[in-house]
């Protein structure tokens, strides 16, 4: 992959890559200036991985899509990737569904989208996120102008989560996608979620 000026694709999903796999890759990925999609769907990279990958990430210009579904990379995985956001001006869609990144880990990549201005869309299903991690994510929707698609689904935002949402929405005129299903919202969650529908436009 360093000196290939070809392949555009790769697909190692489900495979035994690790956190020296991901490093091998991230070493490619600096020099690489024609692969923009790259699928590590279930590898189990972990933090370390994470952190390999980030680094990369800062010096990449042509990777646009990167998915990290199901890799284990916790919270401090995710200010990894953070990390990496800050800088990164081509990746558009980040996949980091399933990775027990918990509300820690949604602090920091709110952070990042408070700076990035590529990123349109991110999948944080699945990842144990409750109302405080909304609340950092709904805070970075009041600044952020480029993300269109958000996938919340499955996690623990809550009634309370869902208000913090709402009133991110009131202001956001970027978010076209939001997914909150099975987030155990009620009726007050419902409700908060529906006025801000009434001012979103």
């Amino acid at each position: 992959l360093r000196n290939n000026t070809t392949l555009t694709a790769v697909d190692l999903r489900e495979n035994q890559i690790g956190d020296v796999g991901a490093q091998h890759l991230a070493d490619a990925l600096r020099n690489n200036t024609t692969l923009t999609t790259l699928d590590l769907y279930g590898n189990n990279i972990g933090v370390v991985g994470a952190q390999h990958l980030a680094n990369a990430l800062q010096n990449n210009t042509t990777l646009t899509t990167l998915d990290l579904y199901g890799n284990n990379i916790g919270d401090t995985g995710a200010q990894h990737i953070a990390d990496g956001l800050r800088n990164n001006t081509t990746l558009t869609t980040l996949n980091l569904a399933r990775n027990k990144i918990g509300d820690v880990g949604a602090q920091h990549i709110a952070n990042a989208l408070q700076n990035n201005t590529t990123l349109t869309t991110l999948n944080l299903s699945g990842n144990q996120i409750g109302e405080v991690g909304a609340q950092h994510l709904a805070n970075a929707l009041q600044n952020n102008t480029t993300l269109t698609t958000l996938d919340l689904a499955g996690n623990k935002i809550g009634d309370v989560g869902a208000q913090h949402l709402a009133d991110a929405l009131q202001t956001n005129t970027t978010l076209t996608t939001l997914d909150l299903a099975g987030n155990q919202i009620g009726d007050v969650g419902a409700q908060h979620l529906a006025d801000a529908l009434q001012t979103n436009m």
